[in-house]
């Protein structure tokens, strides 16, 4: 091999910790990582990204609600439907293009996964500021919310991929899951925070709305001080040719010695896949034409993101105060809002133990089906327990007390179930089921579904209410059960695999999504001689064909990385050199 491809990428035969300390196969195959309190609090503080979304998210249902905000920013003493989607929806555009933009940006060396991170927050702080400058102008305080959703989606598509290459595999799901969980906390704080500013000069003060944009500053600030003293993401800075950082800053990161058995068994694991990458294409193009499935699973992440959003969770989050005034809530709807996000928060708790101990396939199916017959309740409730001769020319009625009570119990029922399933586990699938060398593109990819389907909900949602009420929990119903079914024929159970040992499955021939549970990676004793001696042997080629032989040589590195006839891939290049 020569110089340069041996730098960063290739297998070197004679390293010692990798050839000599590694485990026998029967220990690498169950080697652990050990789990410190520092990678805990690395997926924690990147996970004030999400707290950056959920806090967004929430401040804008209750600001629409308030008097002087409405006097400002509406039109005759309220909001038309038009103005209103605008201003709530345009925080999720901006999230689309930074989704799509944060990806490319997090693959540039001098960058990083932790510089798009920090550049990402610095966009948000430029958003807020010309929120807060917003005097009467709705459309400044739309623009300002347009770039505030350029660092959330860039956060949104980078933060889960620096948490599932540094997390170790065994708690991979639970610390990936975090950031959902501050999303729920973000929510839940602004919630709290409006409530308490909207008793301000009884919300006709500047100061209600002002307070509650103006805080949201902190969290891009701190978020931004944590990462200065954070690690990158190994795979990131291995994959850069940097190994010595790499194991420098996973020493740091599990709190092991650097010739640790384990850290060594995971390090060449990463190498060797990264040597397969290497001679593969990258860029956009591949999430076309990449094997093995890259297309098949940017497709599936980018439907499961979509359906996330079809759940009909938003629905609450964006104007859970407005619906519960609407239903004649037996409370303040400041404070319904807030039960439903402490009931959200609270629940997602769950969500961190339920990704790991039943696996991502079986919570979403199971989530599905809860949240589709929860909806199906409120919908239902809504549309017919209605106070007599209330109802409009669309046959729309102010529901009873009673049925405010029902509404707002299985509201909470549904957000349990999402909650606990589909808000964090779309998440972690997305981050991990991804290869290495198009990681952090695809997943930008996949959020930017989640992004494009929150605005068109967001925007719409005041026109299809007006036009269908409490009837619209029908639709988000079917979506569930659509998006479950979705799960059952093609997500591929991911649970308690390393990122390289997920790419291997998604390469197994005939393998079915569900029978994937009971699949089992190929030893790594066996394929680390296999690709090693795969590898000589096809750059050898290379070198004696000049290129000639190219798609052969792509096709018999294909079948090493799926552990797919490796032993015949030897023997015929050998036959064919």
């Amino acid at each position: 091999m020569s110089t340069s491809s041996e730098a960063g990428t290739a297998v070197d035969p004679n390293r010692k910790n990798y050839a000599v300390d590694k485990p026998s196969p029967g220990e690498a195959r169950f080697a652990k990582e050990k789990i410190t309190f520092r990678v805990i609090l690395l997926c924690i503080l990147a996970s004030m990204g999400g707290f950056i979304f959920g806090y967004d998210t929430g401040e804008i249902s209750g600001l629409v609600a308030m008097p002087d905000f409405i006097a400002r920013f509406g039109s005759n003493g309220g909001f038309s439907n038009v103005r209103e989607g605008l201003i709530v929806s345009l925080l999720s555009v901006g999230s689309l293009v930074g989704a799509l933009s944060g990806g490319p940006l997090a693959n540039y060396p001098i960058v990083g996964r932790k510089g798009a991170i920090i550049v990402a927050c610095i966009i948000f702080i430029i958003g807020t500021v010309i929120q807060i400058a917003s005097i009467t102008s709705w459309v400044q305080l739309m623009v300002g919310r347009f770039v505030a959703g350029l660092g959330v989606g860039q956060l949104s598509a980078v933060v889960p991929v620096y948490q599932a290459e540094s997390a170790p595999k065994q708690i991979r799901g639970t610390l990936t899951a975090t950031y959902q969980l501050f999303i729920t906390f973000g929510i839940l704080v602004a919630y709290l925070i409006n409530f308490g500013t909207v008793k301000i000069d009884e919300g006709n003060s500047p100061s209600c709305w002002r307070i509650t944009i103006g805080i949201g500053f902190i969290w891009p600030v701190f978020l931004i001080l944590g990462m200065l003293f954070m690690p990158e993401s190994p795979r990131f800075t291995l994959r850069c040719g940097n190994e010595e950082r790499c194991r420098r800053d996973m020493v740091k990161i599990r709190g092991v010695p650097a010739d640790d058995v384990a850290l060594n068994y995971d390090i060449a694991e990463m190498k060797e896949a990264m040597a397969i990458d290497s001679k593969l294409p990258h860029g956009l193009g591949e999430i076309f034409r990449g094997k093995p499935k890259v297309f098949y699973r940017v497709l599936l992440g980018f439907s499961l993101q979509m359906f996330q959003q079809l759940t009909g969770a938003n629905y609450f989050f964006y104007y859970g105060t407005t619906i519960f005034q609407s239903i004649g809530s037996p409370k303040n709807p400041y404070v319904t809002s807030i039960i439903l996000g402490a009931v959200n928060f609270g629940c997602t708790f769950g969500g961190l133990y339920v990704v790991e101990k039943f696996g991502r396939r079986k919570a979403l199916i199971l989530g599905g089906i809860g949240m589709a017959a929860s909806f199906l309740v409120f919908a239902s409730v809504g549309f017919k327990l209605v106070v007599p001769g209330s109802q409009d020319a669309h046959g729309q009625g102010t529901p009873t007390k009673t049925a405010g009570y029902v509404m707002v119990i299985f509201g909470c029922l549904f957000i349990l179930s999402y909650a606990t399933t589909w808000a964090p586990v779309v998440w972690t699938v997305n981050s991990e089921m991804m290869p290495s060398r198009v990681r952090a593109l695809a997943v930008g990819i996949c959020t930017s579904g989640n992004w494009s389907w929150n605005f068109l909900l967001s925007f719409f949602t005041p026109f299809i209410t007006n036009d269908i009420g409490f009837k619209y929990g029908y639709v988000f119903a079917a979506c569930s059960l659509a998006g479950a079914v979705v799960v059952y024929f093609f997500l591929y159970e991911t649970r308690g695999l390393t990122l390289e040992q997920i790419d291997e499955m998604y390469g197994t021939e005939g393998l079915k999504p569900w029978k994937s549970s009971s699949w089992e990676p190929t030893d790594h004793e066996i394929l680390y001689k296999q690709r090693q001696e795969l590898l000589s042997e096809t750059d050898r080629y290379k070198r004696d064909q000049h290129g000639a032989g190219e798609e052969q040589h792509l096709d018999y590195v294909e079948r090493s990385r799926r552990g797919d006839g490796n032993e015949e891939s030897v023997a015929g290049f050998r036959s064919m050199a």
